[in-house]
Order: structure tokens, then sequence, then C-alpha cells
């Protein structure tokens, strides 16, 4: 007869060895319940004010009669209908401020310092790509 070998795998095995215990008790957590207060329903409303008939100004309109009543004993008076006096003519803007001889001076010295920044950065380029194809 052959030998079973012990180490089949699928095989029950033994009882494991218990865990080590290290003699303290561990505490039970106790659940708290906390009371919060309630949660607001909605933002206050916030109310604006309504504007008065005829937009901001006030001048009744006539969709929106000035005075509403129920009983008339006389007859209304016509409303005449008149138009806003027109705006003054507006002044000339005044000219642009003439460019003087230091501001003419600075815008040229600026764009001679931006070219010479960008030639710069070409010539670097250029440097490197010699060193690079050099290097091989």
């Amino acid at each position: 007869m052959a030998d079973i070998p012990s180490n089949i795998p699928g095989t029950p095995t033994g009882a494991e060895p218990m865990k080590k215990t290290t003699g303290k008790v561990q505490p039970k957590k106790e659940t708290v319940r906390i009371n919060l207060p309630p949660k607001p329903s909605a933002a206050p409303t916030i109310k604006l004010p309504t504007l008065p008939p005829g937009g901001p100004t006030g001048a009744p309109t006539a969709a929106a009669p000035a005075t509403p009543s129920l009983h008339r004993t006389t007859p209304a008076a016509p409303v005449s209908q008149q138009r806003p006096a027109p705006m003054p003519p507006r002044p000339a803007p005044a000219a642009a401020p003439t460019m003087g001889a230091l501001d003419k001076f600075l815008a040229i010295a600026a764009a001679i310092v931006g070219l010479a920044a960008v030639g710069t950065v070409g010539w670097m380029l250029m440097i490197l790509n010699d060193a690079i194809n050099n290097k091989g």
C-alpha cells in the first residue's frame, strides 16, 4: 500500500491554535444620541418694494388709472399726454491728450527691448539646436 501524504489540499485539518489574548477586557462602546435643533424648512423670503405705476418717475400711465373709484359723481377730466422735456445736448467729449516727447521715447524703448528679448530667445534656441545636432 502507498502512503497517503499528509498535506493534500482541500483536506480538513485539525483544530487551529487559539489566538493569544492579552487578558485586558475591551470596554463596550456605547451609543450616544444627541438631540439637534430642527433644520429651517426654507430661507426667509425677502419682499422687494414694488414700483409705482408708470415706472420710477411715478407718472401715471394710460394702462393704470391714477385713482380708481367705484362711484363717480362727476365725469373724469381728460388726461393730457405730456412728453418729458428733451434732454439738453451733451457737450463734446474732450480731445484725447497728445503724446509728449518722453512718452514717445518710452514707447520706442519698450519696443526695442521687446524685440531684443525675442531675438535672444531665438538665438538661444539656435545654440541649443546646434549642441544637439553636433553631439552625435
